[in-house]
């Protein structure tokens, strides 16, 4: 890599060498990153934008939209005396969801950020349609007063994927039908409670044989009497006549 502080930023794009990923962690975003911009200390190497998040949509940020893109931005107040922040574009708005996870350092546990997740919705609140743009936002926490006056944050955004919901239904199709197939084969050869008899057509007295069961019809798909294979013929009996296995 080039030397410490070095921008690959061209154009309001990261571009860096072939090879190269830019993947920090959020410990890495917040320590390394965020702080050092916070108060103005030189930043390990420029691959971060200065962009104002809420002037544009999240496909008309600097970037390419197939990968994670990152930026620093100043928060708005929604309302001059309150807290919250104002995340409405020009086609639509960034929402709050879930809690905002704490980061802390690996070393010591200390927290030193706030990472808090929003979807940006098309529309005008609260009838907006959600997309699957997401967004990451770190916010720096100070355990002093001595925070300068701009409040940076920053910012991951990339779009999430969702599998399609036929594809969701085909999975849950076809995890029933095995269910059903698998509860089927339980029943047709465990819940009968059926025994197996074998008997011998040499035997003189044929008497037992008028007990067998009669035979299935063909409409139910399958034979009361199974023949057992070559394999399992008895090889003492010089002709070699099979025996046939009955359920009853």
């Amino acid at each position: 890599m080039e030397g410490r502080g070095s921008s690959f930023v061209k154009n309001g794009e990261l571009r860096l060498p072939p090879g190269f990923r830019f993947h920090p962690t959020d410990e890495e975003l917040v320590a390394q990153y965020l702080k050092r911009k916070v108060f103005s200390c030189p930043l390990p190497a420029s691959f971060i934008p200065e962009v104002d998040i809420c002037k544009s949509d999240p496909w008309d940020l600097p970037g390419d939209l197939e990968q994670e893109r990152y930026f620093f931005s100043t928060r708005e107040a929604k309302y001059p005396n309150g807290n919250r922040s104002n995340r409405a574009t020009n086609s639509g708005y960034w929402k709050a969801t879930g809690l905002d996870k704490h980061i802390a350092t690996s070393k010591g546990h200390q927290l030193i950020g706030m990472k808090k997740t929003l979807v940006f919705y098309r529309g005008k609140p609260p009838y907006g349609s959600r997309t699957d743009w997401i967004m990451h936002e770190y916010r720096l926490v100070s355990h002093s007063h001595l925070l300068p006056m701009q409040n940076w944050v920053l910012c991951r955004i990339f779009f999430k994927r969702r599998a399609p919901a036929n594809a969701k239904n085909v999975l849950l199709d076809h995890n029933s039908h095995s269910a059903s197939a698998s509860e089927a084969f339980t029943i047709s050869h465990e819940g009968s409670n059926s025994k197996v008899v074998f008997y011998d057509f040499l035997a003189q007295n044929r008497a037992d044989l008028n007990r067998v069961p009669p035979p299935a019809s063909s409409t139910s798909g399958t034979s009361g009497i199974t023949t057992e294979s070559d394999e399992h013929e008895d090889s003492s009996s010089c002709n070699s006549f099979p025996f046939f296995r009955i359920l009853v």
